[in-house]
């Protein structure tokens, strides 16, 4: 557990940097504390339960919906989803991984209940535009397991190094979304599973490859975290929705 603020500031090794250069990611264990973890979650939960017509518009979904469909930017309009999004741990690999201080641009909360799609293989860059590009993703796992059963993340180490890849039509429906893309010209093969525990953090480049599968389990969830950071000298490009900068500070 990372407890001293210079670790805070400075939590990854010369090692660690070395890997997410060689391979595209990084996992910090138990970067964020299980209370926290609980806390949000309770948190969100209680932001979805409360009765449609007095739930926020940034919140409202469908009655069928309210436990399923991902929140997206809460830290736009929710004070404590902008505490989880600047923790100083987070703050601090980024800074060492950018070699500038963040700002994040965007913030999605999955639910991921049994049974519910996954998304297919694709590059973030894909769908958020950055210039120059620094773009990382920091998924924060709220599970106290997250496995290949109930839908964790796969990735293709090193596929950062390949630019950007074209995307397509989604192939396969049994496992994934049906309305967002998939890369095109890869092995999907190589995938391998990134196992996570409660409060585990998962820093990654915005064009390595990953995806993740159908929830197969009957009574698992797989809640996550997740915020998509730029440096702040970089700006968002096409995407007006995603133009604002929230520092970590």
């Amino acid at each position: 557990m990372v407890t001293q603020q210079s670790e805070l500031l400075k939590p990854l090794s010369l090692e660690q940097i070395e890997q997410y250069a060689r391979d595209g990611y990084i996992v910090i264990k138990k970067g964020c504390s299980p209370d926290l973890i609980d806390a949000f979650n309770r948190h969100i939960f209680e932001l979805r339960s409360v009765p449609l017509e007095e739930t926020p518009d940034w919140a409202r979904t469908s009655e069928k919906a309210r436990y399923s469909t991902r929140l997206f930017n809460p830290h736009q309009h929710d004070s404590f989803s902008r505490q989880v999004m600047k923790l100083p741990i987070v703050r601090g690999t980024l800074a060492q991984l950018m070699g500038k201080e963040a700002v994040c641009v965007q913030s999605m909360f999955f639910y991921k209940e049994p049974g519910s799609h996954g998304q297919a293989a694709h590059q973030d860059y894909y769908y958020i535009k950055n210039d120059p590009m620094t773009m990382v993703a920091a998924w924060i796992a709220m599970e106290e397991l997250v496995n290949e059963e109930n839908g964790c993340l796969w990735v293709i180490p090193g596929t950062h190094k390949l630019g950007l890849l074209p995307h397509g039509k989604v192939k396969n429906l049994e496992e994934h979304e049906e309305f967002t893309h998939e890369t095109e010209g890869i092995d999907l093969t190589r995938q391998i599973p990134v196992i996570m525990e409660k409060g585990d953090i998962l820093f990654f480049h915005e064009l390595l490859i990953h995806s993740s599968n159908r929830n197969r389990s009957t009574d698992r969830w797989r809640r996550s975290y997740v915020c998509h950071y730029i440096r702040e000298d970089s700006a968002v490009t096409l995407r007006e929705d995603l133009r604002e900068k929230y520092v970590l500070v």
